[in-house]
């Protein structure tokens, strides 16, 4: 499976439905909380090639965006071949 990483904060209700999908999922991922670390959200900015919003999700070393976007790689059966390292 290939490694996933979610940049987070806090009350955001995007990053709750994009970790509520990755645990329905049982994929495991390391969660960044980045909402009040300053170090941790510039880093997100710099992998996210500018994005600023939450949550920025990486599949791999592949930024796939935020929430909307893995549910829209879901909503396409794209999203399980992503995780499986394919």
């Amino acid at each position: 499976m290939a490694k996933v990483e979610i940049y987070t904060r806090a009350y955001c209700p995007y990053c709750s439905r994009a970790l509520a999908l990755l645990k329905q999922k049982g994929v495991e991922f390391t969660q960044i909380d980045a909402g009040m670390d300053v170090e941790k959200k510039s880093e997100m900015v710099q992998r996210a090639g500018g994005a600023r919003t939450f949550p920025q999700i990486f599949i791999g070393e592949t930024h796939i965006g935020g929430c909307d976007e893995m549910m829209a790689l879901e909503r396409g059966g794209k999203l399980d071949a992503m995780l499986e390292g394919l």
